[in-house]
């Protein structure tokens, strides 16, 4: 395997490893940042009030987007990765 070949591969890979995440990662900076609002708003420093809410917020994005990542990998799978175990 040509190093153009390795690194443009690793390239690609990184880059949908980052598409994956963005959508929980801005799910979780935005709740992360609305709760602390609140309580920054209330005076309210309870430590579930904030862990709570960010894992549903996540767990929301993550069902509504699995298809879209789970889409995105199999993509890259058959187009990328088993043409170069397969040697073509």
């Amino acid at each position: 395997m040509h190093e153009v070949l390795f690194f443009d591969t690793l390239r690609q890979g990184l880059w949908i490893a980052v598409t994956i995440s963005a959508p929980m990662l801005a799910v979780a900076l935005v709740a992360g940042l609305a709760i602390g609002l609140f309580q920054a708003l209330t005076s309210i420093q309870e430590m579930t009030l904030t862990f709570v809410p960010k894992v549903g917020a996540m767990m929301v994005v993550f069902w509504v987007s699995m298809s879209f990542m789970s889409g995105t990998l199999v993509a890259f799978f058959t187009d990328r990765i088993i043409p170069l175990i397969a040697g073509s």
